[in-house]
């Protein structure tokens, strides 16, 4: 599942790699807007731990609980966005299978009951705020998806073959986001989400049209894991020297990349997969050269 189901990254000068804009392509690991409120979901967990520490006993575990009880569902909900973000940019997913937002909401509800009982020797008005409290999580963040979508006319294993797929080359995508990490350089890892976006291009149009997905995910393998595997060893070379002349060959074989990803896009939207063996073998020996 999701990230999500964001592009703020500026394209890319001189007209050699293809553009990629948010308006054009979701990243599925980008955080949407709305996910910045959970952030008050768990900062104000806080203040039962500090009324819970104003009071005797009981109002002291009270107060704990509560403030775990709430934090596990700012937790849940902040996944659960991330994962609906993720289903939203994907047109074949599957619903998630734990809906983290529905357990969330029910979480809020019985923290803030928990809660409710400090200040109160009853159970009427704990309950009643606890219900008010699910109640407005579900209308502030909606609950999961609660249906798979697919393509209709395809049969389920068809579907799941798909989501497999993209599900792999996200990894190999966040593997690769990862290793750039460690040249601690934004201007590059800026670079590398541009990547990401013209790799997801693809993965929407294997999804619109899963019919020569065999040939479609060994060319998606290939090129994800070379990609991959490049970075690495770029990041861990770069980090040690910081070397002008590595960092332009490294860029340069993003953009080669892209290149040949966007061409290859192009010839499947308008239906053709021919010599396709001849470009991933291509592409592995450009692969190799570069590590």
């Amino acid at each position: 599942m999701a990230q999500r189901y964001g592009g703020k990254y500026s394209p890319h000068a001189g007209g050699a790699a293809p553009q990629t804009t948010h308006d054009t392509v979701v990243q599925a690991d980008a955080l949407p807007r709305r996910d910045r409120r959970t952030l008050f979901l768990f900062l104000a967990p806080l203040a039962f731990a500090v009324s819970g520490f104003r009071g005797d006993g009981r109002d002291l575990m009270l107060g704990l609980a509560t403030t775990g009880i709430l934090l596990l569902a700012a937790w849940l909900t902040h996944e659960g966005l991330r994962a609906h973000a993720a289903f939203d940019a994907r047109r074949v997913a599957r619903r998630p299978a734990l809906p983290r937002k529905l357990i969330a909401a029910g979480l809020t509800g019985i923290g803030l009951c928990v809660g409710g009982l400090i200040a109160q020797q009853g159970l009427l008005y704990p309950i009643l705020f606890g219900v008010a409290g699910a109640i407005l999580h579900l209308g502030a963040f909606g609950p999961d998806p609660l249906a798979d979508k697919g393509l209709e006319g395809v049969d389920q294993f068809q579907i799941d073959r798909v989501a497999k797929a993209v599900d792999q080359a996200e990894a190999y995508l966040t593997a690769m986001k990862d290793a750039i990490l460690r040249a601690n350089d934004r201007s590059l890892e800026a670079r590398v989400d541009r990547f990401a976006n013209a790799a997801r291009a693809l993965f929407r149009t294997v999804e619109g049209d899963p019919g020569d997905l065999t040939a479609a995910r060994k060319y998606l393998s290939v090129y994800l894991m070379g990609a991959r595997d490049a970075t690495v060893k770029f990041a861990d070379h770069y980090a040690q020297n910081r070397n002008p002349t590595t960092r332009a060959d490294y860029e340069a074989l993003l953009t080669d990349l892209e290149t040949t990803f966007a061409d290859r896009t192009q010839a499947m939207l308008s239906g053709s997969h021919s010599d396709l063996d001849v470009e991933i073998q291509v592409l592995r020996e450009r692969l190799k050269l570069e590590s």
